[in-house]
């Protein structure tokens, strides 16, 4: 052996290992097999598998199936791997074996060498083993579909938390830009008069939707199947070990964890991951509509709409001075359709499962852990450096509002649809706003009342276009005049 490497011998044959690596003899067999992406696995991951590692020897020392020096020896080095001490040590690429066992493998032999370092002993001495010590009655096919649960909540309050700080982001510039009328826009052609406000009370309000739907399928996640072992029927696990296992994960945790009802469901099915990367996706998908609204609304500023304002936050262009781009709303889009990306991946892995496993459980943990670590970062940045900071161009809004042909909906009630489609027509063909062609036409006496027939006056186009921000309020405008 040189002092770069030591020997290990596992079921398959001996094999070298870094001299110092925490990790064994499994851990670089999947090194080996597995040189795919050079990505390595989430935070996330590995907080969690070695979560399980630490509750189940706290739950085999109470059951008295595992002796005390062995158990907290093993505690102590999962909590060490849990704060983020030996993260260097976890080196199996995403692409791997089927369910997971490398990763898995990959835990129990840091855990049990930083263990047996902890007892005294030298690495690849393992006085305590990784396979009889650390994974005492569980499998890769119990401790993986935990870990993605546990590894998602983990993550969920920041989640939460970022989505929840844009809604607010958003209701207040909401209540900011209130009081500015402006084209509303349907086919993004004109429609009539809505408020800034009204928009980004609607944007919040489908966030905070999402938000919801968010927290619902994360409840989901709170049903652990730990205990099911291979195949579901707990084979060599105590028949406490489950329900032990939920309460200590709970307690370790602070999460609100609930057994399984069906631990072989738990073990077939990765229904739950996927209802959770589905509310994702419909994150994704709102944020993503919300980002190109936004860039429509800043877009020009001579050419555009240009009617808010996004903060400059860095040159927009190598060759066109002075431009400054809508960047962190084209961030915001390129993210979210990377969380609809790995989606597709966890449901058409998700899919995949037969019979008492799903195989495919490695991608279906970095898919959603990537999602949610993308998901924080982008909106986080979104809110911070888009949202909180954008103005409102109201004098840009009013423009367009004046020059919108649409408010003649105003007047349906007055002169009826037909004829106002025609004075559409012909405020468009001579260049003019409806209101000027409107009270020409009724100072004519060329403009009659649909319901009798009678001439209209300019004083009544006046108050039937005169107040816009009645139009933005819903119900019958002007009826009573129609009946007169």
């Amino acid at each position: 052996m040189s002092q770069d490497h030591r020997i290990e011998r596992d079921s398959l044959g001996e094999l070298q290992v870094p001299a110092q690596a925490l990790y064994g003899v499994q851990t670089q067999r999947a090194v080996l097999n597995f040189p795919i992406s050079g990505l390595k696995p989430w935070q996330a991951f590995i907080w969690s598998v070695a979560c399980i590692k630490r509750a189940a020897a706290e739950v085999h020392l109470e059951l008295g199936l595992l002796d005390e020096q062995r158990a907290r020896a093993i505690a102590q080095a999962a909590q060490e791997v849990m704060d983020g001490q030996w993260e260097d040590q976890f080196v199996v690429d995403p692409f791997q074996a089927g369910a997971g066992t490398s990763h898995h493998m990959n835990a129990n032999e840091v855990i049990a060498n930083r263990a047996t370092q902890l007892l005294g002993g030298a690495l690849g001495e393992y006085l305590v083993n990784p396979n009889d010590h650390v994974n005492m009655a569980q499998s890769t096919n119990d401790v993986i579909p935990t870990a993605i649960r546990l590894g998602a909540l983990w993550r969920l309050s920041e989640l939460q938390t970022a989505v929840d700080s844009l809604a607010q982001a958003l209701n207040q510039k909401a209540r900011q830009f209130d009081p500015i009328l402006k084209s509303g826009r349907t086919h993004l052609q004109d429609a009539v008069p809505v408020r800034l406000g009204q928009e980004f009370g609607a944007y919040a309000r489908a966030i905070e939707r999402d938000l919801d739907r968010l927290q619902r399928s994360a409840q989901g996640l709170r049903r652990l199947g730990i205990g099911g072992t291979a195949t579901g029927s707990g084979l060599n696990a105590h028949p406490e070990y489950h329900t032990r296992m939920v309460s200590k994960l709970a307690e370790i945790t602070g999460f609100e964890l609930y057994p399984s009802d069906n631990l072989f469901e738990s073990m077939q099915s990765m229904a739950d991951a996927a209802d959770f990367s589905a509310a994702m996706r419909t994150l994704a998908i709102t944020l993503t509509r919300i980002a190109n609204d936004l860039r429509l609304l800043a877009s020009g500023p001579a050419t555009g709409l240009d009617e808010i304002r996004l903060p400059a936050v860095q040159p927009g262009s190598s060759i066109m001075p002075g431009k400054v781009n809508p960047v962190l709303a084209e961030m915001l889009n390129m993210a979210m359709f990377h969380v609809q990306g790995c989606d597709l991946v966890i449901s058409l892995a998700a899919q995949a499962g037969q019979l008492e496993l799903n195989v495919m459980m490695p991608i279906i943990a970095h898919n959603l852990f990537e999602s949610m670590q993308v998901m924080i970062g982008a909106v986080n940045a979104f809110t911070e450096k888009a949202v909180r900071g954008l103005q409102a161009n109201p004098e840009k809004a009013q423009g367009w509002l004046e020059q919108n042909a649409i408010i003649v909906t105003a007047l349906n009630p007055l002169i009826g649809y037909a004829a106002g489609a025609q004075l559409v027509k012909e405020a468009l063909s001579s260049q003019r706003t409806v209101r000027q062609v409107a009270l020409e036409k009724a100072a004519a006496g060329e403009l009659r009342s649909a319901s009798n027939w009678r001439s209209l006056s300019p004083a009544e186009i006046e108050r039937a276009l005169g107040d816009l921000y009645q139009l933005t309020e819903g119900g019958l405008i002007n009826s009573s005049a129609a009946g007169g």
